[in-house]
């Protein structure tokens, strides 16, 4: 006896009766007719700032079988009110306590950040037992190799924010919310597992749930337990160097100690900075091809512009918490340029995997206290117009522009940086204004514009002012440009059928951001466990009917 209300909208501040009032309103329905409400969903509309609303979604339970039958044929065809949906996780599967039996083969994950981590989580949640191979450490020995490079300059290629338990993810604003089409309530499978992990239980309704960057630390070694404590087994330092193949039919990996593990089940999972890994595979005739992704900046601003230019006299209300934009522009040269993984009240990191090369990334932390807001600002790019000819053109342009930027900004992992106004007046910086760069290990100031091709340097200085007109302050010209952000989403797609399976190597899975199928922590970790339903759902039909599905 349970209904969905959808929209309720009230101010800002309400009162605490308020909501209750509201659903007795929207249903027509006496006070002693209404037993019980659960928030599901909260979001605001800030579009008029002088009167910010809250918009929510509830899940009632009324007095009677009989009232609620009534309410459903009121409301007949309605999207305000409607049966609460099931959101209740179910396997596909659960094998014998025996596996792996004799002649039975564990699954292989390779790669442990969302994707992975999911795939991991669910496989041995239905008694499948994976072994995970993760080239980098574990989450917390990754840290301190990532606070080398920040505070000391120092890159270890094979632990860093790209690499590592948890995966790129770990190191960003921990958003958890996407845009995917998730009709089997996937997504909230994550959230309950995240939440049983240690993330705050507000991650089930708000409309933007974020964790950051210490509380994934805690969360990501807690499921990592969980995976072990089911008769999984996870290998940090452990990097796939070859993936040996027999007839069309992946047989198991070659990892870099000389090591051979045998499996016909293998769970792809590497992240989209896994370039080595994707030259190995398209060397071993894996179909691979080139996908768009963008290219651009890091834009800081301090986050009281931000503030105020969305919420204005609301801002600071703590229900709003730290502001935070989506934009977008089209250019007269047919470009697109918008933002990218905005972090409120964050900081912009060093996210290199590869020597030589200087990368940006966001990251905040669940507090989103920094000054400074920023925003990757970058341009659309596709294999067709700027990197034909070879499915790993687009890697090689990402080096090209990673490489200018490690140059520029001195070869010692600074990256070059320059104020938004000397950017659009086409004038190099000499020195910062009010704005302080947030980024370590260190920032060099000069002219960004020989870094990007001048398609993209010629659309961003286009679209700056254009979203000044959203975002008041935000082409101040104190603000900084830090490049160069390349790592948006994979430049590869990793092609799959309908059973997720590589269309050319059956038994392996493809999934995730760095297979092109993913992009945030969500809907990578949806992926994850697709892959795991899809492998799950093979190797239970081989234990039980004996035969491996095409």
């Amino acid at each position: 006896m349970a209904l969905r209300i959808n929209d309720i909208k009230l101010p800002l501040d309400h009162g605490d009766a308020d909501l209750s009032n509201a659903v007795l309103v929207a249903l027509g329905i006496p006070e002693h007719d209404l037993r019980g409400l659960q928030v599901v969903r909260r979001a605001y509309d800030a579009r008029k700032k002088s009167a910010i609303q809250l918009i929510y979604n509830v899940d009632v339970v009324v007095a009677t079988a009989i009232v609620e039958q009534e309410l459903l044929a009121r409301f007949a065809g309605s999207k305000t009110v409607m049966p609460c949906p099931d959101t209740t996780y179910r396997f596909v599967g659960k094998a014998d306590a025996s596996f792996p039996d004799v002649g039975q083969q564990r699954p292989l994950v390779i790669g442990f950040g969302p994707c992975g981590l999911f795939a991991a989580l669910v496989l041995a949640q239905m008694g499948l037992k994976p072994l995970v191979l993760e080239r980098g450490q574990d989450v917390r020995t990754r840290t301190q190799d990532t606070w080398g490079l920040w505070r000391k300059n120092t890159l270890d290629t094979e632990s860093n924010v790209q690499f590592g338990e948890g995966g790129a993810g770990t190191f960003s604003d921990g958003k958890l919310y996407s845009q995917i089409k998730d009709r089997f309530h996937y997504g909230r499978k994550v959230l309950t597992e995240f939440t049983k992990a240690g993330a705050p239980e507000e991650i089930l309704f708000v409309s933007k749930p974020h964790i950051g960057t210490f509380k994934l630390v805690t969360m990501v070694e807690k499921m990592r337990a969980e995976i072990i404590a089911l008769g999984g087994e996870v290998r940090f330092g452990s990097r796939v160097e070859h993936l040996l193949i027999a007839e069309g039919q992946a047989t198991g990996v070659t990892l870099a100690s000389g090591l051979t593990l045998a499996s016909r089940y293998i769970v792809l999972a590497v992240g989209h900075s896994a370039r080595d890994t994707f030259q190995m595979l398209f060397d071993a005739g894996v179909t691979i091809e080139a996908k768009p992704f963008s290219i651009g900046f890091r834009i800081e601003h301090p986050q009281s512009v931000i503030d105020q230019a969305r919420f204005g006299n609301f801002a600071g209300h703590p229900i709003l918490g730290a502001a935070d934009y989506k934009l977008v522009h089209h250019c007269r040269n047919g470009r697109s340029v918008y933002s990218f993984c905005m972090c409120p009240g964050g900081t912009v990191v060093a996210a290199t995997s590869e020597a030589g090369c200087v990368v940006t990334n966001g990251m905040s932390q669940y507090s989103r206290n920094e000054r400074n807001a920023n925003a990757a600002i970058v341009v659309g790019i596709d294999p067709d117009r700027d990197y034909p000819g070879h499915p790993l053109a687009g890697i090689a342009l990402q080096r090209r522009l990673e490489a200018q930027a490690f140059a520029d900004g001195g070869a010692t992992y600074e990256a070059p940086a320059q104020l938004v106004g000397d950017f659009l007046s086409g004038r190099a910086s000499t020195a910062l204004g009010s704005v302080t760069p947030s980024y370590k290990p260190g920032v060099r100031l000069g002219d960004l514009s020989q870094i990007l091709p001048p398609f993209a340097v010629a659309a961003i200085r286009e679209a700056i002012p254009e979203f000044n007109k959203q975002i008041a302050g935000f082409a101040m010209p104190d603000a900084i440009l830090t490049a160069v952000e390349t790592r948006t989403s994979s430049p590869v797609c990793i092609r799959r059928n309908d059973t997720y399976q590589s269309i050319n190597t059956c038994g392996l899975y493809p999934g995730g951001e760095g297979a092109g199928y993913a992009g945030g922590i969500l809907s990578a970790a949806v992926d994850g466990i697709r892959l795991a339903e899809a492998v799950g759902m093979d190797l239970l039909a081989v234990a039980r009917d004996g035969s491996k599905s095409a």
